[in-house]
């Protein structure tokens, strides 16, 4: 079910700061960024040869990554996300096998133009999993 690592995620506080350092310190290719209001977040994308990772920066209050940097006002590694190719059918493997989808179940467009569902950590030993149709 599960195809390639598609990204790493790290919330930051400073989306800024945090490009800066990727691109002027490390060297990469940062991607400009990307505000996502129906997920509550600005991202950019640190590309890599095998992966990327994916900077999120809380848009507003409500965003759920305000509430994961109150707990870590540093950030830190956010989610994972998986390639799948077939996100209702693997929404529904899933299901059936008793993991929890969060949401409504349905997926959304994610950062990348594709369907993405998330799952929940308490399933997956404390990590969230994003699922992103490809």
């Amino acid at each position: 079910m599960l195809g390639r690592l598609n990204h790493v995620a790290i919330a930051v506080p400073d989306l800024a700061s945090a490009s800066a350092m990727y691109r002027d310190t490390l060297g990469a290719t940062v991607t400009a960024p990307q505000l996502l209001p129906e997920h509550g977040v600005t991202v950019v994308f640190i590309e890599l040869g095998n992966t990327k990772v994916e900077l999120l920066e809380p848009l507003g209050e409500a965003s759920p990554i305000a509430a994961f940097l109150a707990k870590n006002p540093a950030g830190g590694m956010h989610h994972v996300c998986y390639e799948v190719d077939d996100i209702i059918a693997a929404r529904d493997r899933l299901k059936a096998a008793g993991a929890r989808v969060l949401g409504d179940g349905e997926p959304k467009i994610g950062a990348h133009g594709k369907p993405v569902l998330f799952l929940h950590p308490k399933d997956f030993q404390g990590t969230l999993i994003e699922l992103e149709q490809v």
